[in-house]
């Protein structure tokens, strides 16, 4: 693709859709930010109508059902949204020999323990209902043909939204003494460094050729507890307030969630050249954000 690009961003108000918006400061190319009041994207003719009429080239999907829980008890909605609407997006999208860069989850692998970082091609065994509905978008995409980057990413926050960073600081400003899981361990992301990492990805123009499946979360390990301790600590709460260590079986949850899920990144890291902040490192620019 050469020339000004129409690129359409869905779900824009969401964490990573919020991102996208701030960081887009320079980009040569026209974006346009819709959420569901713009835009329905479960509804397939009017995603089509609106794609043909913007001149719309690339699509970056930032709506989802995120809900876990609530996915549970919710099941039509979320495969609604977080399979079905892909779909539309994608073959919407193939008739105009446009692009999709979809946004997944760590969710689409199951709750069974590893202990090496999970790669893209890694055999996926989701739990629960969010990650049934995540990874059925995902074949839904490749089904299509459309040229298409699905980004898997974990743990997501931001200064926007409903997110545990913003939960831990809500909690320590309300009790005491919290208790936070450590049987569960991953990496976080911050959303700014995705949206940074797309639009660079988007403005060198090398997605084209890279079409693929790729994971990308911050770097490094931690559990839930070890990252409610560093926010504890970069907020100033640590010396009065307590954070105990517990296990998954002390919150009862009707979602299995991934016992261990850090993403590989060796993929999106050789194949874009991207060099990713390490976890702790990016927390710090989120609570200065906040």
């Amino acid at each position: 693709m050469s020339g000004k690009l129409n690129i359409l961003v869905t779900g824009s108000e969401g964490q990573l859709g919020s991102s996208l918006r701030r960081h887009i400061s320079g980009n040569k190319d026209n974006f346009i930010f819709t959420d569901i009041n713009e835009l329905d994207i479960t509804d397939e003719k009017k995603v089509k109508e609106y794609v043909v009429s913007n001149n719309i080239d690339v699509i970056i999907n930032c709506a989802a059902f995120t809900n876990v829980e609530a996915a549970e008890d919710n099941p039509e909605k979320a495969f609604l949204l977080n399979g079905e609407a892909p779909k539309f997006l994608a073959e919407a999208l193939r008739e105009r020999e446009g692009f999709l860069i979809h946004i997944s989850t760590d969710y689409v692998f199951g709750g069974e323990l590893v202990n090496t970082p999970i790669k893209e091609d890694a055999l996926t065994y989701p739990t629960g209902v969010y990650g049934i509905t995540k990874l059925s978008g995902e074949e839904n995409i490749i089904k299509s043909g459309v040229k298409s980057i699905i980004f898997r990413t974990s743990w997501l926050y931001s200064p926007y939204g409903n997110n545990f960073v913003k939960k831990i600081i809500s909690l320590l400003n309300q009790r005491d003494e919290i208790k936070v899981v450590l049987d569960q361990c991953g990496t976080p992301t911050y959303s700014g460094d995705l949206a940074k990492a797309i639009l660079e990805i988007i403005s060198s123009r090398k997605f084209e050729g890279n079409e693929g499946i790729y994971h990308y979360s911050n770097e490094g390990v931690c559990s839930w507890f070890d990252f409610a301790q560093e926010i504890a600590r970069l907020s100033g709460f640590t010396e009065r307030k307590k954070i105990l260590p517990c296990l998954s079986k002390d919150f009862p949850s009707k979602v299995i969630r991934p016992a261990y899920s850090v993403l590989d990144k060796t993929k999106v890291k050789e194949t874009f050249g991207i060099e990713i902040p390490y976890w702790s490192d990016s927390l710090k620019n989120c609570i200065r954000e906040l």
